[in-house]
């Protein structure tokens, strides 16, 4: 297929015949068995297609925003872009990523608890008007420093509280302060945001509370003068269909209570772990102790993330074959450097691959976050079929992907 730039920033292997995934991992394996062994990441931008589908199938109400800060991988600002998509941006740098490809203002949401000053400045420069806020002081700088600023207030929750044991967003009574402060500043309060996260085990009592809050404060809002149109639910889903239709069922009878669709207000979500949970494939060589750990690739670790085990590269595994309890760690000898805890895998000789799926929720720029260690080779796939169907959900030759030229993959 012909190349959609002159001279693009990254390849996208287009598989075609049959070719699938797997057989892109084995053809790089034995690229790297040809030379110094090193890990590896594969990214299939089909899962992003395929997963807002499920998204726009499952709740077609909420429109998906995209917290750049867990992946701002360009091909996956590309094609989120594409497809129309909301983006979190947490500071300058991602607000000039996204807008770089295209994406309106008005799509686009400045999130941070305390925000530098430069960043407010760089989102009024560029007519980002709609901000996260939680305290005075941050409603202070905004004011002074953005008064055309739309806020959000983000509005504490129970479950979010008990996971964190720290103070989080702000109470319904630190709510009307605000409001109230922001009535004299003459700055616009537009919404209000919350985070459920993805570990509750009560979502209907945890959205109940949630969205029963967020409907006092649209009413102070109201009451205050304020136009009060976006309720932002925050993110929490774990990645699979089941969970995201449990939060379906536990939204949907209170959204049509307490915002119902003829009020006019925007629900908005972060669908982060449902479009990226899929993206990646990770793959490293395995030596007693494998040589990427928590100081890389697996850094989500130390945020408090699991990595789930994972799967070894054309192992023959006989139905007899034993299966060993196992740990594995990263190269440091740091204590820290323990990758996976528990699982059962059989016995390993020096050199096996292993691969780990569902790695696409961690941002490619931090994957070798040591200063001295090179970047890992990134491989951007997509299927005939998949590139067909985003091609018709708004992904355009002529439009979009800029940076990318697509080459048919060979083994």
């Amino acid at each position: 297929m012909k190349g959609l730039a002159d001279q693009p920033s990254y390849i996208i292997e287009l598989l075609e015949g049959g070719v699938t995934l797997e057989d892109v991992i084995d053809g790089h394996i034995c690229e790297q068995a040809l030379v110094e062994k090193n890990a590896f990441v594969v990214g299939d931008l089909g899962v992003l297609m395929r997963q807002h589908l499920c998204w726009q199938s499952v709740v077609p109400h909420v429109q998906p925003y995209y917290p750049v800060k867990c992946n701002s991988s360009p091909a996956v600002i590309e094609v989120l872009a594409s497809l129309g998509l909301g983006f979190i941006c947490a500071n300058k740098a991602e607000m000039s990523l996204v807008l770089d490809h295209g994406v309106p203002p008005e799509n686009i949401i400045l999130s941070g608890v305390f925000k530098q000053l430069a960043h407010i400045k760089h989102a009024a420069k560029n007519s980002i008007q709609h901000l996260v806020c939680e305290n005075e002081a941050e409603l202070s700088k905004i004011g002074r420093l953005h008064p055309n600023a739309k806020l959000l207030l983000q509005l504490t929750t129970e479950a979010h509280a008990a996971e964190t044991s720290m103070a989080f967003g702000s109470s319904l009574k630190s709510c009307r302060h605000l409001l109230e402060v922001a009535k004299e500043l003459g700055v616009q309060v537009v919404g209000v945001t919350f985070h459920i996260p993805s570990s509750c085990q009560d979502l209907q009592q945890a959205y109940t509370h949630a969205l029963s809050d967020a409907r006092c404060v649209f009413d102070m809002g109201v009451e205050l003068g304020f136009n009060m149109n976006i309720l932002d639910i925050g993110g929490g889903f774990t990645g699979s269909e089941f969970q995201l239709r449990q939060v379906e069922t536990a939204i949907r009878p209170l959204l049509d209570a307490y915002f119902p669709q003829l009020s006019g207000v925007q629900v908005l979500a972060h669908s982060l772990r449902l479009l990226l949970s899929n993206y990646l494939t990770l793959d490293t060589e395995f030596l007693y102790y494998m040589n990427k750990g928590v100081y890389g690739p697996f850094d989500r670790k130390l945020l408090g993330n699991s990595i789930a085990a994972p799967s070894v590269h054309k192992h023959a595994l006989c139905a007899e074959e034993a299966m060993y309890p196992s740990s594995l760690w990263g190269p440091s000898l740091d204590p820290l450097d323990q990758v996976v805890e528990h699982c059962l895998l059989p016995e390993l000789s020096v050199g096996d691959w292993l691969l780990f799926s569902n790695m696409g929720v961690c941002g490619l720029e931090e994957l070798s976050c040591l200063p001295t260690a090179p970047p890992l080779p990134v491989y951007y796939t997509v299927s005939t079929s998949d590139w067909y169907e985003m091609q018709e959900a708004g992904v355009a030759l002529d439009g979009a992907m800029k940076s990318f030229s697509f080459l048919p993959y060979s083994a």
